[in-house]
C-alpha cells in the first residue's frame, strides 16, 4: 500500500465532482435528502432534541447555520449536532446493515451546515452527500466480522467520514483532508453500550455526535491543524487496535488477538473500503425505513404483520409468538431490558415490545412509542408471549439476507407461519415515491400544511440549481 489509507479516501474526495455523478445517483441522493428532512420534521418535538437546541440558543454564537425547521441560526459545529439529532431522533432514517450498521443520513447535516457556512451550490451539498454515503457504507463492510462483534459503536466508524464531508465543502486540499480524518480519528471511538440493554438518549446522540467533530476537525484543519496521517494503518492505529493488525506484515496479530481460536476469520478487507471508487456508487445500495424502530426488527415485523392480517388474528387469540432470527438480532432486541421498556429508546429497540404493538394496532408508527402507549395493558397482556430465537443457518445467509421466521399459535391450537428475507425499504423492495411521500406527511402533519409539504418536497427533489442558504431558509416551519 504505498499511500495511506486516509490520503486515498481524500483524493478521490477531492476529485469527485457533480458531473461525474450519473443521473440515478443524483435523484437518489434526492430522495435520501427528502427521507431525513421527513425525519428531522418528526423529530422536531422531541425531549432529546429540545434539550440540545436550548443548550445552544443559551450559549449563543456567530448565526452561520440554520436548524431544520425551527429557523434560527447558529454556529454551524452546533448546528450539525442539533440536526444530526433531529434527523435520527425517531430511529427512522436510512440503514445500511452489512458487517457493521450504519445510518448514513445521520452525516446530511455535516453537508447542510457547512455548505450553509460557505454558502455553495447545492450540487455542491449533493456531492458531499454522495461521499457520506460512499465511505459510510463502505466502512460498514470493512471489518470482517464489523467491529459491533468486538462491541464496538457504528458512530467508530462515522468519525473517519464526517471530515471528509465537511472537508470537501470547505475546500480542503488533499494535505488538509488527511488531517481532518487524522484529528477526528483520533478521539470518537465510542463503546456499545448507547444501543444495549437499557437505552437511553444516548443511544441517538452518539452519531451526531460523531458528524459534529468530524465538522470541527475540518474546520482545525483548514486552520492549520495537523492530525495523524496514519490513523488507520499506522502503530496502534484503527486497524491495530480493534484486530490486533501487523500493517507490515499484512496479517493478524495472533499475540494482541490473544491468540484466540478463531484469528484466521478476523480481517480487514481494503478493497471493500478502497476497491473500485467512482465504477458505482454505494447510496444505491442504502435502505429506507419503512418503521420508526431498530433496522434488524423491520423484517420480523412485517411478517408478524402479514400473518395476522392474513389470518385475521386478534391480539386476545394468541398464545405464543416464536421469532427465528440471527444470533446478534436476538441479543440486541431480545434482551431482559426490552421486555420492560420505560422509554421511546428501549421500546423502540425492543422487538418483544414493536411485535407487540403490531399485532395490537396492525402498524407501528411514531405514534407506537409514545408515552400513553408504553403504558397500554394490551402490550403487556402478550408482550411475554413473544420468544426469540437463533438460527445458524439465517447467520450464514445474513447479511445478504435478513431472513425471518414468525409461528403465531393460537389458544384454540391453530399455527400459522411466515417467512421473510428482506424488509421493506431494502433496495430489493424499495420505497415509492408514493411511500416515501406519505411517510414525510405522516411525520410533518402536526408543524406543516399541505401547501407546504407539497413546496419542499418539490424543492428537494429539484434543489441542484439552489444555494444552501436558500434550501435551509425554506425549510422552515
Amino acid at each position: 500500500m504505498e499511500k495511506s489509507i486516509s490520503r486515498q479516501i481524500a483524493e478521490f474526495s477531492i476529485n469527485l465532482k457533480f458531473e461525474d455523478l450519473p443521473k440515478e445517483v443524483v435523484e437518489a441522493t434526492k430522495k435520501y435528502l427528502y427521507d431525513s428532512i421527513g425525519c428531522a420534521y418528526g423529530g422536531y418535538h422531541t425531549k432529546d432534541l429540545n434539550i440540545l437546541r436550548d443548550i445552544y440558543k443559551n450559549m449563543g454564537g456567530k448565526e452561520e447555520a440554520t436548524l431544520i425547521g425551527f429557523g434560527e441560526k447558529i454556529p454551524a459545529v452546533n448546528a450539525t449536532l442539533v440536526n444530526s439529532l433531529m434527523i435520527r431522533a425517531l430511529d427512522f432514517n436510512d440503514i445500511y446493515w452489512k458487517e457493521d450498521p450504519s445510518h448514513p443520513s445521520d452525516l446530511i447535516p455535516a453537508a447542510l451546515s457547512v455548505g450553509e457556512l460557505v454558502n455553495t451550490a447545492m450540487k455542491d451539498v449533493i456531492v458531499a452527500i454522495v461521499l457520506a454515503y460512499e465511505f459510510e457504507q463502505r466502512l460498514c463492510e470493512f471489518a470482517v466480522p464489523g467491529i459491533r462483534e468486538r462491541k464496538w459503536h457504528h458512530a467508530t466508524l462515522t468519525q473517519f467520514v464526517s471530515p471528509v464531508v465537511a472537508g470537501k465543502l470547505l475546500g480542503l486540499n488533499v494535505e488538509q483532508m488527511v488531517n481532518a480524518i487524522g484529528i477526528s480519528g483520533s478521539h470518537n471511538h465510542t463503546i456499545g453500550c448507547p444501543t444495549a440493554g437499557k437505552l437511553t438518549m444516548m443511544k441517538n446522540t452518539v452519531d451526531p455526535m460523531a458528524v459534529q467533530s468530524g465538522v470541527f476537525a475540518a474546520l482545525m484543519a483548514q486552520k492549520g491543524y495537523t492530525g495523524t496521517e496514519a490513523i488507520f494503518e499506522g502503530k496502534e492505529g484503527f486497524m491495530d487496535c480493534f484486530f490486533g493488525w501487523d500493517v507490515k506484515e499484512q496479517k493478524l496479530n495472533a499475540v494482541k488477538m490473544g491468540g484466540r481460536e478463531f484469528e484466521e476469520e478476523w480481517k480487514w478487507n481494503l478493497d471493500r473500503l478502497l476497491g473500485g471508487l467512482g465504477d458505482s456508487y454505494k447510496i444505491m445500495e442504502c435502505s429506507m425505513k419503512a418503521f420508526p424502530c431498530e433496522a434488524l426488527s423491520h423484517v420480523h415485523i412485517t411478517a408478524v404483520l402479514n400473518a395476522v392480517k392474513n389470518n385475521n388474528i386478534k391480539y386476545d387469540e394468541i398464545d405464543s409468538v416464536t421469532i427465528t432470527t440471527i444470533a446478534r438480532a436476538c441479543d440486541i432486541l431480545f434482551d431482559p431490558h426490552k421486555y420492560r421498556p420505560e422509554s421511546r429508546e428501549t421500546a423502540d429497540h425492543s422487538l418483544p415490545y414493536c411485535v407487540a404493538a403490531a399485532i395490537v394496532d396492525g402498524k407501528v408508527t411514531t405514534h407506537s412509542f409514545s408515552e400513553e402507549k408504553l403504558k397500554d395493558p394490551k402490550i403487556w397482556e402478550i408482550i411475554d408471549k413473544i420468544k426469540g430465537e437463533a438460527s445458524e443457518e439465517f447467520d450464514k445467509m445474513f447479511p445478504e439476507k435478513q431472513p425471518s421466521k414468525v409461528i403465531i399459535k393460537t389458544k384454540d391450537g391453530r399455527e400459522f407461519s411466515e417467512y421473510r428475507e428482506y424488509p421493506k425499504g431494502d433496495p430489493r423492495e424499495p420505497m415509492t415515491m408514493e411511500d416515501l411521500e406519505i411517510k414525510f406527511n405522516s411525520l410533518s402533519d402536526e408543524i406543516l400544511g399541505k401547501e407546504k409539504q407539497r413546496e419542499i418536497k418539490k424543492m428537494i427533489l429539484n434543489c441542484e440549481e439552489m444555494k444552501a442558504n436558500e434550501f435551509m431558509e425554506k425549510l422552515t416551519v
